[in-house]
């Protein structure tokens, strides 16, 4: 078992990382998450003495690594970013494209059920607000939107969105890198 830790910027990478699914997802890999998923509520936060503290104190629990989940946003490039947040040798920065509801966008099988037909998005990354998107395409669906994304990130899990799933779509790499990225330790 490889012992980690996992910190994130926001609500919905927390509700998504704390999931069953995930939890599976890591027990399969032989991994055994340290701690709890911290989130430390904003980008901003991921290069501060907060953060350095969180990763000692996952470190001190046993976390052997420890994987940072950001979204990019509108930054120009993968590189800027990860430039933004705490830098050592045991912590891996893992990038969102545009924002982890990119991810959401590329589970199809989750939003078919939540939509209740059939549902598919080519190129969730390339969107440029995949939160906007959403809110779109549920009120056009469900005659609803989405007034809070956090309940909407829960109700995603809740109907059976996995990592995995959104990492299988062809067009949605920066998923496929994050659970690459963890297999890698154990390979």
């Amino acid at each position: 078992m490889v012992k980690i830790g996992l910190i994130v910027e926001g609500f919905c990478e927390r509700i998504v990382l704390k999931s069953p699914a995930f939890s599976n997802f890591l027990q399969n890999h032989s991994f055994q998450l340290v701690g709890d998923v911290v989130n430390l509520e904003g980008k901003g936060q991921l290069n501060t003495s907060r953060m350095k503290t969180q990763v000692q104190l996952l470190r001190d629990q046993g976390a052997e690594r420890v994987f940072v989940l950001r979204d990019m946003d509108d930054a120009p490039c993968l590189t800027a970013v990860k430039q933004e947040v705490y830098q050592a040798n045991d912590v891996k920065i893992c990038v969102a494209v545009k924002e982890l509801e990119a991810w959401f966008l590329a589970d199809s099988t989750t939003l078919t059920t939540i939509f209740q037909h059939e549902f598919q998005f080519s190129f969730p990354e390339s969107e440029p607000n995949p939160l906007e998107t959403l809110k779109r395409l549920r009120l056009q669906h469900q005659q609803t939107g989405i007034s809070d994304k956090k309940l909407f990130a829960k109700m995603m899990v809740r109907e059976g969105f996995t990592v995995e799933r959104a990492a299988a779509h062809p067009n949605c790499p920066s998923a496929r890198y994050f659970l690459t990225k963890l297999q890698e330790l154990t390979a």
